[in-house]
């Protein structure tokens, strides 16, 4: 007699229960998984110890980020090799990042070369309607907003703060980084030609190029110096306020590190810190990750500046800082 093989109909059905609960298993982690951490690209011109990534960092843990839970970052650094930008920037392209943070016209021209989609931030940068890299301040219109200076508001002020403190001022350099933005330099021409000032311009592309510069503007007899802003400017402020005692030479400059490192007199926007640029970059970041396309985000720009004096160099230069212009100062440094 044949013994009856036939399975249960009890069996089949915790069988084919199991089956179908270890095919769905996969699923339902799937399911259960917490969403891609976004991918934040950070392309820095210069070299660490970079301030911005801190900042920025920063400004999104005041914002609820934490990283490694709700948000990573890819860091490239280009260490003023800006040749090398463009293939940085391609690098984080291909990571996926959700959005590039970036800064100065070098960092933000290698990123638009390199993405037309993925959202671009600029943390800092001069005249950016004037490089072509937004349609409108108020209306960006493509991948990239963020926050710029329009240096074409400073033009004059400067030369006419050392005019007042040498009021017989007639020859002045420009130390103009030539990466940086042409209406910069264009700007103070017109300054210096309306006030008569005869401007030497120099022209600077790495740090190789600041002890020349300062030569060439003591060969040229300059009485006074004008830095235009840059992140090569910004980021070597210490060094270039060294080269001005050593070259005894009263310069001026747009950010306030420049000034605390010993420069004479700095004039520009009103921040909390030199970095605040780069925190508040943070939130442009936050508001693209929450669903709010560049185009539809207006570029920042200062609406507020501030004059540092340094009277303590002035006292090392030999020059007596005008009463009415201490009474103008923000700040004076003793």
């Amino acid at each position: 007699m044949l013994e009856d093989t036939t399975m249960p109909r009890s069996t089949i059905g915790l069988l084919i229960t199991l089956v179908f609960s270890l095919l769905l298993a996969p699923l339902a982690a799937e399911a259960q998984r917490p969403g891609k951490v976004p991918l934040i690209g950070i392309l820095a011109l210069g070299a660490p110890p970079f301030y911005g990534l801190d900042e920025v960092q920063q400004g999104l843990r005041d914002l609820g980020y934490v990283e490694g839970q709700n948000i990573a970052f890819e860091v490239r650094w280009a260490a003023f090799r800006f040749e090398h930008l463009p293939a940085l920037a391609a690098e984080l392209v291909r990571l996926g990042v959700d959005v590039i943070v970036t800064h100065g016209p070098p960092g933000v021209k290698a990123a638009m070369a390199a993405t037309r989609t993925i959202p671009i931030v600029m943390a800092r940068i001069d005249d950016a309607e004037e490089h072509g890299l937004v349609a409108s301040l108020a209306r960006p219109g493509g991948n990239v907003t963020g926050l710029s200076i329009q240096t074409g508001e400073l033009s004059g002020k400067w030369l006419d703060l050392l005019r007042e403190v040498l009021p017989s001022l007639s020859r002045v350099a420009i130390l103009w980084d030539a990466t940086g933005t042409v209406n910069q330099l264009r700007t103070r021409e017109q300054a210096g030609h309306a006030v008569g000032v005869q401007l030497h311009v120099l022209e600077v592309r790495s740090v190789d190029d600041f002890h020349r510069a300062f030569a060439a503007a003591t060969t040229a007899h300059a009485a006074g110096l004008v830095i235009l802003g840059s992140p090569l400017m910004t980021e070597n402020a210490a060094h270039l306020a060294e080269l001005a005692a050593q070259h005894r030479l009263p310069a001026t400059y747009t950010n306030r590190r420049f000034v605390e490192a010993g420069g004479l007199l700095t004039y520009g926007p009103k921040e909390p810190d030199p970095s605040w640029g780069w925190r508040r970059a943070a939130v442009f970041v936050d508001k693209i990750l929450k669903g709010t396309k560049p185009a539809d985000l207006p570029v920042e720009r200062p609406t507020t500046f501030e004059l540092i004096i340094n009277v303590k160099t002035a006292e090392a230069l030999g020059l007596t800082i005008p009463p009415t212009l201490l009474f103008q100062a923000d700040e004076v440094i003793r």
